[in-house]
């Protein structure tokens, strides 16, 4: 063999966090769009906005010719009135007909037929009047305008001015700038793992610093296959940058509350003050350790949002749906860890002796493994370097330091 398979290293058992997910890729797509439709028929008067313009809340898009939906409502209200009247007429004919004398003041016990056929006709004049009634009240209700429900930019116009619309006719769709999201493909060997609401995070690939908080909103329940590789849709929401902005100045203000009141200290940093063991001070900057390192582990929030900074339908992103994690638990590197007839090992150096150990373990992601029992914090085991391994930092965990056995193979 190479002496480069000779090669070990030495770490530091150490604690950390620890997280397994299903990494995708996928492009960003709008969430929120609406339809914009006239809520009555005629002509189109003006259209105020063209594609691409940005528009606010309670504005107006777009008009009708009034003098149609005038004209509509005074044709309504006329039939409203005539509706009264033949309901009043109805009931004079239908106490004629239960009146217990005729014209002439004789005496005559009433027709119950003509009697029914009365009452039958004053049912019939009230539904016509309540329908002629619903009818005026939804015609007064629409508005001749398109006004926009909610901030956003136009993403389509399908009218002109002068067109002849229906009522329910779509004029234009506008979209919300700040909803995105996104759809990914997950195999069939990890479907299973996914759940409506699993949180995820969304990295922009333009700009890598840009780690956005997601969850999935939506699973396919019907498989896509492709040359016979079986994947399932997923929808993952993209939390709204405002938001992330909103969530990070208040744990920020916490965070400033947390240091200049003693009293938000946890119980062990007070006790600790009383025995004398550290000050004040010192328990103040250890919080903010705590505090920073909690805010990198989270990988939620962007390491910085360049100011005026929009995320853009179409941009490639890559997407890591958090199926599993675990905070504050022993970890080794997974080259440290040995399988052999169904149980595992690693070697731990020892006053400068190796030595076998078993150990149990628990979840594991691309570079570490959780170890539940067989090892303390602060043991050192062997990392075999025959093996390329990488050097890179994992997210949400600082990698444990490590020096070269002496007489194992030198650094490369």
């Amino acid at each position: 063999s190479s002496s480069a398979e000779m090669e070990s290293k030495v770490v530091e058992v150490q604690r950390g966090n620890l997280v397994v997910d299903i990494p995708a890729s996928g492009n960003l797509a709008l969430s929120h769009e609406e339809e914009l439709a006239f809520e009555t028929s005629g002509t189109i008067l003006e259209i105020l906005v063209e594609e691409g313009d940005s528009v606010e809340e309670g504005q107006v898009l777009a008009k009708l010719d009034t003098s149609v939906w005038e004209e509509n409502l005074r044709i309504l209200e006329l039939d409203v009135t005539q509706r009264k009247i033949n309901l009043k007429s109805a009931k004079l004919a239908l106490e004629k007909a239960e009146e217990p004398t005729d014209s002439q003041g004789n005496s005559q016990a009433p027709d119950p037929l003509e009697v029914d056929v009365k009452e039958l006709q004053v049912d019939l004049a009230k539904a016509r009047l309540e329908d002629a009634q619903e009818a005026l009240n939804e015609a007064e209700n629409a508005s001749p305008e398109i006004i926009a429900p909610f901030a956003g930019f136009i993403t389509k116009v399908n009218v002109d001015g002068g067109d002849e619309v229906k009522k329910g006719t779509v004029a234009m769709i506008l979209a919300d700038p700040t909803e995105f999201e996104t759809e990914v493909f997950v195999n069939e060997m990890d479907i299973f793992k996914v759940k409506t609401g699993t949180r995820a995070t969304v990295q922009v690939n333009a700009m890598p610093t840009l780690i956005l908080p997601a969850k999935v909103t939506h699973i396919s329940p019907t498989a896509t296959v492709q040359q016979g590789v079986v994947n399932y849709k997923v929808k993952v929401e993209v939390e709204s940058l405002e938001a992330i902005m909103q969530e990070r100045e208040q744990a920020r203000q916490e965070a400033m509350e947390q240091r200049t009141v003693p009293g938000e200290l946890p119980e062990r940093l007070k006790k600790a003050i009383e025995e004398g063991s550290i000050t004040q001070e010192q328990a103040e900057e250890m919080m903010e350790q705590m505090q920073q390192r909690q805010g990198g582990q989270q990988g939620q929030t962007p390491t910085m949002i360049p100011e005026d900074f929009h995320l853009r339908e179409g941009l490639t992103v890559t997407v890591s749906i958090i199926v599993e994690e675990k905070d504050n638990v022993l970890l080794v590197p997974n080259n440290a860890i040995i399988s052999h007839s169904g149980k595992t090992f690693v070697q731990v150096l020892k006053d400068d002796i190796v030595e076998q150990r078993s150990i149990k373990t628990g979840i594991s992601d691309w570079q570490y493994t959780e170890v539940t029992d067989g090892l303390n914090e602060g043991e050192q085991v062997v990392v075999p370097q025959g093996t390329a391994t990488t050097t890179t930092t994992p997210k949400q965990q600082k990698p444990p330091g490590g020096m070269m056995i002496p007489g194992m193979g030198k650094p490369r």
